[in-house]
């Protein structure tokens, strides 16, 4: 859903309650743990946030769980709430070029292991785009690094025919979630 203004609240609202009953947009659900599925774009980025020591491992985990990388790539979550398991969610994003993005979606998968700890959420029918993207913090080797694992294709029509603009803004996003990332654990 696109909208030149804002979305208020009352918008968000009605979103969430009406994508709520939805299935997923995609069949893979829960490909970003495993072989990222055919006929999508695929994204692996990462950064290293620095040593293992001094309880960033699990600095950098709330910080996932509390939307720090949406937030810092300008993303709004509603409801404003931390990450849990099969939540319901609607993403605003501003566009661009002018307007915004309404981007319901769901959550498919938590993590909250000794080694890995994130989530992956999953886009619902009204999203512009289809697929599901993760956000990881892993520790080994005495090192923090966060990684983004997506799989992607444009479901609205105006997401396709700008799909080269759509893409690139992707990428933008995406190294904002890592600079988000990097500036709250580091």
């Amino acid at each position: 859903m696109l909208r030149l203004a804002k979305p208020p609240p009352g918008l968000l609202r009605r979103v969430l309650e009406d994508q709520r009953s939805q299935p997923l947009s995609y069949p893979e659900v829960g490909a970003t743990a495993g072989t990222l599925p055919p006929g999508y774009h695929h994204d692996r980025f990462q950064t290293d946030l620095g040593p293992d020591d001094g309880g960033r491992f699990e600095r950098a985990g709330r910080a996932i769980l509390d939307w720090v990388p949406q937030r810092g790539a300008g993303i709004g979550v509603f409801p404003d709430v931390p990450v849990q398991p099969d939540m319901t969610m609607v993403l605003t994003i501003r566009l661009p070029v002018a307007g915004w993005a309404v981007a319901p979606a769901r959550v498919v998968y938590v993590l909250d292991e000794p080694a890995r700890a994130g989530f992956a959420y999953g886009t619902l029918p009204a999203h512009p785009e289809r697929g599901e993207e993760a956000f990881l913090v892993t520790r080994g080797a005495g090192r923090v690094v966060f990684q983004v694992i997506a799989f992607s294709q444009p479901s609205l029509l105006l997401a396709r025919l700008g799909a080269p603009v759509a893409r690139a803004f992707q990428v933008r996003t995406i190294t904002s979630y890592l600079r988000a990332m990097e500036d709250a654990v580091g």
